[in-house]
């Protein structure tokens, strides 16, 4: 993209990000306000000075400069206090902007559909919505309000010199084109390197995300040292961008404080000059050297504020581009799933994931309400598939799928989602109480409710043997409790949700013989009376299915019950004789 394609998409962005004040419009408009009133007042110290040395210094006037001085000091405290503010206000909005606009994200990424979660890595979206977001706190707090207030105040310091003394003021603003020369070369290097920041930040989340979710891979491999190595050399690139960055601070700076200078010695000079030949007294030239100060300061930040707009816009387009990712519409459906029975049809279904070849492949299979059906099958031949179509985590391509004899894109989707329980092999908890993680913070359960669902399921006595009960702390993926423990919570939160199907997983898969007796009571008692899909390796668990489907990449090869299957001796037998070779059952 050329600059000039870069330029009107930044002021696009800047357009739309300004759009997201409309909420705040009084205090975007009053901080324009104070923006003009301080680059104002400002003015009025370096003329008080400049008054109180001609006028009263040099005629010994000592009452006229308490005088001068208490007004120098009420217009200093004014300007403090009005300046002050002016930065807790600017920083209130873009808090406040912030904070919509990654609740925004959130929201926008949650609703997502797993397709997009399979090609957009998670450390990604966590930069976006945290350190992007973030970003765009920094355009209101030093971006567009902020170099607003520096350029009013440049103009009005320009505007008064010449006002003043137009000789001197020309004389002092002779080293102007070096200080904006030195300000774009310093802007072009600090946007690269930040650029680069931005893209290593992106790195890191993601490396490290992915690191801590799997550290028991890492140390079962003894991986540790090749981790290590890897992100030694993303950490480095992130140093060495952000040393760029601070050498570019490090020389724009001092030659600003050099030019600075360079305008104080011309203004000296020239002025010494004019005080020999009466031209002008020496509070003008106090005064200018006030004024020098003040059109420096701006100008010594404004490059950097310049970079923090800039590199806002950057973290601006990519959030925009989170907001904006338009997914296949999912929720398209009006009826009500409350009073289904669950009933289930699969007539000709067909699925891919991104591009063929076919994850499922014409499969047709039905599961009268409150029967039971278990898939069997090698890796990758399609049983995850499956109940994720049922619950619309995907969409199928080609075939339909009923639910009482219904389409299911025909149901509103948070309504047939709350009738379909979810149980899977490895229970994620969040770190937070137990309360939390069985009701998922929906304050219509009651703790009656709870205690009821718990003692069904069997982990009530357990529970209140924790220290707070049910307001027992977890932490991160429940690592407190074991995995029996934490299956059983999971029994009891989709017990508690009453749907009336229930898929299973691999939810018994990595069960100890210990704990096998009280998750298969639990079991149960969860699947009674409800539509049930079971993905398993225990041949216990599958044994009880009312009926066993298998599948082999992506076809049903065959199906019926235990005793038919094993009668047929064809692929479940053999799945059976092969188990002490790959645990399939």
């Amino acid at each position: 993209m050329n600059k000039q394609a870069k330029w009107k998409q930044s002021i696009v962005i800047g357009k739309r990000i300004l759009k997201e004040t409309n909420a705040f419009k009084s205090t975007f408009y009053l901080l324009i306000l104070l923006s003009l009133v301080l680059g104002a007042i400002s003015m009025i110290r370096p003329y008080l000075i400049q008054v109180a040395v001609d006028t009263y210094i040099r005629k010994l006037n000592w009452h006229g400069l308490v005088y001068i001085t208490i007004i120098q000091l009420i217009v200093l405290l004014s300007e403090s206090g009005l300046r002050f503010f002016f930065l807790y206000r600017m920083n209130w909005l873009g808090m406040h902007i912030m904070m919509r606009i990654r609740n925004n994200v959130f929201v926008k990424i949650v609703h997502q559909q797993l397709r997009y979660f399979d090609t957009t890595p998670i450390g990604t979206l966590t930069t976006r919505t945290i350190n992007d977001v973030e970003a765009l706190q920094d355009i209101f707090s030093e971006g567009f309000i902020s170099i607003l207030a520096d350029i009013i105040t440049i103009i009005a310091v320009v505007c008064v010199m010449l006002y003043t003394n137009w000789k001197l003021a020309l004389v002092c603003l002779l080293t102007l084109p070096l200080i904006l020369i030195a300000t774009y070369f310093f802007k072009e290097q600090v946007r690269a390197s930040f650029q680069e920041v931005r893209t290593a930040v992106a790195a890191l989340n993601t490396f490290v995300q992915e690191r801590l979710s799997n550290m028991h891979l890492i140390q079962a491999y003894t991986a540790e040292e090749q981790s290590f190595a890897t992100f030694q050399h993303i950490n480095a690139q992130h140093r060495d961008a952000n040393i760029k960055a601070i050498f570019a601070y490090s020389v724009f700076f001092p030659v600003v404080e050099i030019v600075l200078a360079t305008a104080i010695g011309l203004l000296v000079w020239v002025g010494a000059n004019q005080l020999l030949h009466q031209e002008i007294t020496a509070g003008v030239i106090i005064a200018f050297i006030m004024y020098l100060n003040l059109l420096f300061r701006p100008l010594r930040m404004l490059a950097d504020k310049f970079n923090v707009l800039q590199m806002g816009l950057v973290a601006a387009e990519r959030v925009y581009q989170v907001l904006d990712h338009q997914a296949a519409e999912v929720n398209t459906g009006v009826a009500l799933a409350d009073d289904i029975n669950g009933h289930i049809r699969f007539d000709q279904v067909s699925f891919y994931y991104d591009t063929p070849p076919w994850i499922l492949n014409n499969v047709s299979f039905e599961v009268p309400a409150g029967s039971s059906l278990a898939i069997v099958g090698a890796t990758g031949s399609g049983k995850t598939t499956i109940v994720h179509l049922i619950n619309r985590l995907y969409a199928h391509q080609q075939g339909q799928i009923t639910i009482d004899g219904k389409a299911i894109d025909d149901y509103e989707l948070n309504s047939l989602r709350n009738q379909i329980g979810f149980v899977l092999q490895d229970v994620f908890l969040f770190a937070g109480s137990i309360w939390d993680n069985l009701t998922l913070q929906d304050p219509n359960f009651s703790e009656e409710q709870v205690a009821a669902v718990c003692k069904a399921i069997g982990v009530y006595d357990f529970i209140m043997q924790l220290p707070n009960g049910f307001q027992y702390q977890l932490l991160e993926r429940g690592q407190t409790l074991s995995q029996g423990q934490r299956q059983l919570l999971s029994f009891a939160r989709v017990l508690l949700y009453n749907p009336k199907i229930v898929i299973l997983d691999e939810a018994t898969a990595s069960i100890d013989s210990e704990s096998e007796q009280m998750i298969q009571q639990a079991l149960n008692y969860l699947l009674q009376g409800r539509t049930s899909i079971i993905i398993a390796h225990r041949l216990s668990t599958i044994k009880k299915a009312n009926a066993i489907m298998v599948l082999d990449k992506g076809v049903i090869v065959e199906k019926g019950s235990h005793e038919e299957l094993l009668k047929k001796q064809g692929a479940y037998a053999q799945l059976l004789q092969q188990k002490a070779l790959t645990n399939v059952l």
